[in-house]
């Protein structure tokens, strides 16, 4: 390769490179929505893609092959097949990648997503209703896989050469034209809108619209949003970066601790697991049939099995027709009309009623013409003309047919239902101009709050809460519950607001329920900030020590506290109290620092870098030696606080590591798998290091962290 040719391509907005050839275009690396970087280009999108070494980002809990909607646009769009360049290896993991994006499991039961007393007249027959989508389509229609031959493909005048320095070399008509890097960098590139003054707190029944259009618009952010119920999120369908979003526009990702999964298609499940690697656990209601699906994707995409992407969330199933209920709403699944197995759902929260119809062709001429040709039966016929219009709140999909319901039927409805329906999943451009329908509007700053009555229970149900979101708090008594019922004051505190000063006497512990305060003490270099579900002033109390920080309110900030007796009876007996006691041993400044400068543990949230400290066990002066050997069982981590440790592994290759940097792995230490490394100090060294016992429980409560950091 003649390194001296001029790199030629253009870095895309959301990540890949784009080389021009006599060809056309060729695009490296497809993050989620490349698409939408290419629309508006001379040469318009590209047909021939090369993937990039890494199929699955982990850091960021995207797909780096997301070639799902290029394929649909040059197909439906351009009439043409699109070219995709691949290895050995990432060939063997697109086919059922494909299968399960463009057309959908090949064999599933629907029966199982039912109830045993079910009606099975009722269970609808969705592989012919796919079939008829699909229209004897195969995969090979829509894209030719071209596989890398000795590290190089040739098609027409391109040659492709991927070498040994992680680059690929573009040749047309033997002339290299561009070096290309073999790994993307993907940047999110998402609509903001306003960033709340405040946090957001949500009320008793809302939602906000995380995207109200598709994935061939590139002017607004493809379809999604949050319902707010009893003042918790529930996220349906997450697109891409929405973690982002939530961060920019102020509002506290633990509010949100459930998905709803809808289905498989890029623009509805591409944000998934950016929430499960976030922080902690969530949990994620689907049917068996769209969960699978979704499995089997990722699992080919990321080289995971699906028992273990199993593990990082938890997983409701639930049946259609029958009710499953969340944070107090009644929630009732049915199976739409689409391509590939697809969920709407209805939903009862006190005196509100709503209806989602997800991804689905509401037109009654098709339904007549489905019945008509004996692709559905008189049973589907009637459950799809019998859409939930009653409901006092419908949000409904709108789009280009076959596979979605006409704009031009939804405003041929009756008044009464178009006042009351908010359209998503379609461009701005497409909307009629003259209609009383709602055209979703993205932002937090544009959340639809619907008036509700209040539940008897709801102070008590927020209270529950906060002991749900400590995972310290995971095995308590019911006696103990009452205990921290009757024990905490909820207490108001203003922007800029000294709640605890440094140097007097602890006589309170305080949680977070909403908002954010900063905790000032010296020798802090990170800023260190607390949100909702985090604690502090626990230090002074356990230790009879007067305050050693001041803490000061950065938002406004609603807390419940709890006088010192009372803590001190509450924690009495429970892991929480080992756990503050271990915390008061170990944090300091230096651990906050330590922890926020390592490249491993400062993506870690606040609350994440607190648990962590509460299992650190400092190790001074550790004498020169081997800390842990290749082929040893890996049985604990460590972290170094000072000094330099060497790294060897087979063929002689060594660096050394230093303040930070991590010995060992947490995911090896729960399997109890081998050192890949020998970490060893010529000079003495200070550790810290976590038992494995403590280390199975972080990444139990924490498998998302856990599974990025390994990665």
């Amino acid at each position: 390769m003649d390194q001296n040719i001029e790199i030629s391509y253009k870095v895309l907005p959301r990540g890949g490179f784009l080389v021009d050839t006599s060809e056309g275009y060729i695009q490296f690396g497809v993050p989620p929505e490349t698409i939408k970087d290419t629309m508006g280009f001379p040469k318009g999108v590209p047909q021939i893609f090369v993937l990039t070494d890494r199929m699955f980002d982990w850091k960021k809990g995207i797909s780096l092959a997301e070639v799902e909607f290029p394929l649909y646009f040059n197909f439906f769009i351009k009439k043409r097949k699109t070219y995709i360049v691949c290895t050995e290896d990432q060939e063997k993991a697109l086919i059922p990648l494909l299968q399960e994006s463009l057309f959908g499991p090949k064999k599933f039961d629907i029966s199982r997503d039912c109830t045993e007393d079910f009606d099975k007249k009722l269970i609808p027959n969705l592989i012919n209703e796919m079939e008829y989508f699909r229209n004897n389509l195969k995969i090979s229609d829509l894209v030719k896989l071209i596989v890398f031959k000795d590290d190089k493909v040739c098609f027409n005048n391109i040659t492709i050469v991927r070498d040994k320095e992680n680059l690929f070399s573009v040749l047309d008509s033997e002339v290299e034209i561009a070096i290309v890097p073999r790994n993307i960098t993907y940047t999110p590139t998402i609509m903001i809108g306003a960033r709340l003054s405040e946090p957001y707190r949500p009320p008793l029944f809302s939602i906000t619209c995380l995207g109200p259009s598709h994935g061939f618009d590139p002017t607004e952010n493809t379809s999604g949003y949050i319902i707010w119920l009893n003042h918790h999120g529930i996220m349906v369908d997450p697109p891409v970066n929405s973690t982002e979003w939530l961060d920019a526009s102020n509002v506290n990702p633990k509010l949100i601790d459930s998905i709803i999964l809808t289905h498989c298609h890029a623009d509805h499940d591409a944000g998934t697991f950016q929430k499960i690697l976030n922080e902690g656990k969530i949990t994620v209601y689907s049917t068996e049939t769209v969960m699978m699906s979704f499995l089997r994707k990722y699992s080919a995409l990321s080289g995971e099995s699906v028992k273990d992407l199993l593990k990082l969330f938890n997983f409701i199933p639930i049946k259609i027709r029958t009710p499953v209920f969340i944070h107090g709403g009644q929630f009732e699944m049915f199976y739409t009309l689409h391509s590939i197995p697809t969920l709407g759902f209805k939903m009862a929260f006190q005196d509100q009623t709503f209806v989602y119809s997800s991804d689905h062709n509401n037109d009654p001429v098709l339904h007549q013409k489905l019945f008509d040709t004996g692709v559905i039966s008189p049973e589907r016929y009637n459950e799809l003309s019998l859409f939930p219009w009653d409901s006092k709140v419908i949000y409904h999909e709108s789009g280009v047919p076959p596979l979605h319901t006409p704009i031009k039927y939804l405003d041929s409805l009756p008044e009464e239902i178009k006042k009351k329906t908010v359209v998503y999943h379609i461009a701005k451009k497409d909307f009629p101009e003259n209609t009383i329908l709602k055209l979703a509007t993205f932002g937090i700053e544009n959340t639809l709050e619907f008036k509700t009555e209040k539940p008897p229970y709801e102070s008590v149900y927020n209270l529950l809460n906060i002991l749900k979101h400590l995972d310290f708090f995971n095995n308590l008594s019911i006696l103990k519950i009452q205990d921290f019922i009757t024990s905490v004051v909820k207490e108001e505190f203003k922007r800029g607001d000294l709640i605890i000063k440094k140097g007097t006497i602890g006589d309170k512990f305080y949680i977070i329920y909403s908002g954010s305060v900063s905790v000032q003490s010296e020798g802090l270099v990170h800023k260190k900030i607390y949100g909702s579900y985090e604690y502090f002033g626990e230090l002074a109390l356990l230790t009879g020590q007067v305050r050693v920080a001041d803490i000061i309110a950065e938002t406004d900030v609603v807390a419940y506290s709890m006088e010192r007796n009372r803590f001190l009876h509450f924690i009495s007996g429970t892991d929480f109290e080992k756990t503050l006691y271990r915390l008061a041993k170990t944090r300091s400044s230096d651990t906050w620092n330590l922890l926020s400068d390592s490249q491993f543990y400062k993506q870690c949230t606040s609350y994440q870098k607190t648990w962590l400290e509460s299992i650190l066990i400092p190790m001074d002066d550790v004498p020169a030696g081997i800390i842990l050997g290749e082929g040893e069982p890996t049985e604990r981590v460590y972290i170094i606080r000072n000094g330099e440790v060497t790294v060897d592994w087979q063929g002689g290759n060594s660096f050394k590591i230093g303040r930070g940097d991590i010995i060992g792995s947490m995911l090896k230490v729960a399997k109890r798998e081998p050192s890949n490394f020998t970490f060893s100090n010529s000079n003495p060294v200070s550790l810290y290091t976590m038992k494995r016992e403590d280390i199975i429980e972080f990444v139990r409560g924490n498998p998302g962290i856990a599974k990025k950091m390994f990665y």
